[in-house]
């Protein structure tokens, strides 16, 4: 075996002390300890790595990886599917940015986390408010694995093993489900939609649901951005046979759509990257988890809760975590979720962003997003060769972009040259729609970057290129 590099600061890359901590378990070789991994699987030569590099070196050599990147900042992107561009008030920053949030992992010992706690008091409130709901945890790790956690609270709560869901679903989330639900042997069926408008087909659910199912699930809106006008329905029928109804929301639409409790929803899940949160090529996330307020549902429920009490004088409020005992740290296999600590920092950011904009300005930032997707979908219909959306139906944020006579690969391309980042290619996930893309607007399109994107779009249509 060839000796690596000693390096100062790391004690086991010195060969001594390598060799100490061998003899210590039983070892002569680093490759003993990875003899269950199939001999085809091991690399057989040494990693191609530079020699070691000072630190203004390997400053250098990042910032020059980093620069083959294009983020938002350098180019219009009107792509969304979960993670959304919105603009991220300053303030929100500054405050996260302070060591007792930015440093904070999962606030254990109440006595000396009660900022900390209390902040999260404060999301879980607001997550009640937004979504009509009795009871919120203090987030998941994003929609998709609360949909899996939803899923699975549904099972057993009902004792029940099968579960409905929308044929238009996000495909991640759908795959999350999946291995959310293998391993315990649930049946997961979906339920076809109304061609003309993308909405549920009820006659479609009414046949597959039965005493057998768990949860019937529905997006509002919709992974396609079209809003589900058949909440109440859908509530009845899944309540008529005993099963919950859960339903995915994104969080920002709740400034102007009826909150899902409203219409009958037992379990409400969702994606808050969407509250104060930059997309960050992708993740962190965070996942929104609400349900209504019945006790044995409670405790079934993912995921921390903070709670508010008094001192024993009552004279002032403290906060503490509660219903830990539902956790795989103390009940193991027992455990009702392996979801054990949170996204704390992404749930403080949502929380100082909706206690900045208040209820009337979420309202401002939903009609914003609502009139803006409208008048793009207008410019956009305009040009020969191009339907949007697909769907008759209202639209929040996202919607379907049709294109009768070009690939969505090659409209792609030819915007990324132009410096525009388009929608998603949804051909292969519903192909009955054509070449189609999911395209999303919010308040940080202006009326200028929508007309450019419609000139860029009908320069690559009807123009020269081909």
């Amino acid at each position: 075996m060839v000796e690596s590099y000693t390096h100062p600061y790391i004690p086991n890359s010195k060969p001594e002390i390598k060799k100490a901590m061998m003899e210590e378990i039983g070892i002569e070789n680093i490759d003993e300890l990875y003899k269950d991994v199939p001999k085809r699987f091991m690399l057989k030569r040494r990693l191609n790595l530079p020699s070691p590099m000072s630190e203004y070196e390997v400053k250098r050599h990042v910032e020059s990886l980093l620069a083959k990147n294009k983020t938002s900042q350098d180019m219009s992107v009107f792509l969304g599917c979960g993670c959304w561009p919105h603009y991220v008030p300053a303030v929100v920053e500054n405050i996260i940015q302070r060591s007792e949030l930015l440093t904070s992992y999962t606030p254990y010992q109440a006595e000396i986390s009660q900022g900390m706690l209390q902040l999260l008091f404060e999301y879980q409130s607001m997550m009640c408010e937004l979504t009509g709901m009795g009871v919120a945890n203090s987030s998941l790790y994003d929609w998709a694995s609360a949909l899996g956690e939803a899923t699975r609270m549904a099972i057993r709560f009902t004792s029940r093993r099968e579960v409905l869901v929308p044929r238009i679903i996000h495909p991640e989330r759908y795959a999350t489900l999946k291995t959310y639900i293998k391993p315990v042997g649930i049946c997961v069926r979906k339920v076809n939609y109304e061609r003309a408008t993308g909405q549920l087909n009820l006659e479609d659910l009414e046949a597959k649901v039965s005493d057998k199912t768990a949860a019937v699930y529905i997006e509002n809106p919709s992974y396609f951005g079209f809003i589900e006008t058949k909440g109440e329905e859908v509530a009845k029928i899944a309540h008529d046979h005993g099963a919950l109804l859960v339903v995915g929301v994104d969080p920002v639409s709740l400034g102007i759509l009826k909150p899902p409790g409203d219409y009958g929803a037992d379990i409400v899940i969702g994606e808050g990257q969407s509250l104060g949160n930059p997309m960050n090529f992708g993740g962190p996330l965070l996942g929104v988890f609400a349900c209504r307020e019945d006790v044995t549902m409670i405790r079934q429920l993912p995921g921390r809760i903070i709670g508010m009490t008094t001192t024993q004088d009552g004279s002032n409020k403290g906060f503490c975590m509660v219903l830990q005992t539902r956790e795989q740290h103390i009940r193991r296999q027992k455990a009702t979720s392996n979801i054990c600590t949170n996204e704390s920092l992404c749930a403080a950011a949502s929380a100082v962003y909706l206690a900045l904009l208040g209820p009337s300005g979420l309202k401002e930032l939903g009609e914003a997003i609502m009139l803006k997707s409208y008048y793009a979908m207008k410019r956009l219909s305009e040009i020969e060769g191009i339907r949007a959306p697909i769907f008759q139906s209202s639209h929040f944020q996202e919607f379907t972009v049709n294109f009768a006579n070009r690939r969505v690969c090659d409209v792609h391309e030819g915007l990324l040259k132009r410096n525009f980042h388009g929608g998603k290619n949804v051909s292969k996930e519903l192909p009955e729609l054509g070449e189609t893309a999911l395209y999303c607007v919010t308040e940080v399109h202006s009326k200028a970057d929508i007309d450019a994107l419609a000139d860029a779009l009908k320069e690559i249509l009807l123009g020269s290129e081909r």
